[in-house]
């Protein structure tokens, strides 16, 4: 018995090894992050500090057109991914939290202090979803409607991440 893997995923019940070997359900996996059994939003999360860490590393322009090449990339990926599975928005898509982690650290700056809050506040927006977040994640289909929800959990995290780097709460 395998505790980290399940032995199939969504509706097409695909293997751990077709996802593996599929780049766009790898990336819609988060690098397989998303193959956990529990908490796989949590493991995407993960997955994608060393993605900010690798962007936070060049200048302020391209981490932002990186980002939003993850952002607008991520629709289309996360909506391949939902119809390979043939289940909208499945647990395991975890692309929309890579994408999200990095647009929450996107305006203030790479320390382990912002990376460590960003993670917690991103993880606390996209797992309670205050109005609008859960309507748009009821409404809206598709890979954009996978991605907007944690695209705007991730703009509310951001949001007070920044104030608390503002106030220097944060060092």
């Amino acid at each position: 018995m395998n505790i980290f893997l399940n032995s199939t995923y969504g509706a097409n019940k695909l293997t751990p090894r077709q996802i593996l070997s599929d780049p766009i359900l790898f990336l819609a996996f988060g690098f397989g992050s998303g193959l956990a059994k529990k908490a796989p939003g949590t493991m995407g999360t993960v997955a994608a500090i060393p993605v900010y860490w690798l962007f936070a590393q060049t200048n302020f322009i391209a981490y932002s057109v990186l980002t939003a090449i993850a952002c607008i990339a991520g629709i289309w990926i996360c909506g391949i991914a939902a119809n390979k599975l043939a289940e909208h928005d499945f647990g395991g898509i975890v692309w929309d939290e890579v994408a999200g982690y990095l647009v929450t650290l996107w305006l203030v700056p790479c320390t382990w202090q912002t990376m460590l809050a960003g993670f917690v506040l991103f993880r606390v927006f996209d797992i309670l979803k205050p109005w609008p977040i859960r309507w748009l994640d009821r409404h809206v289909e598709g890979g954009f409607g996978i991605m907007i929800d944690d695209i705007l959990a991730a703009v509310f995290a951001g949001g007070l991440l920044l104030l608390m780097v503002n106030y220097q709460w944060l060092s």
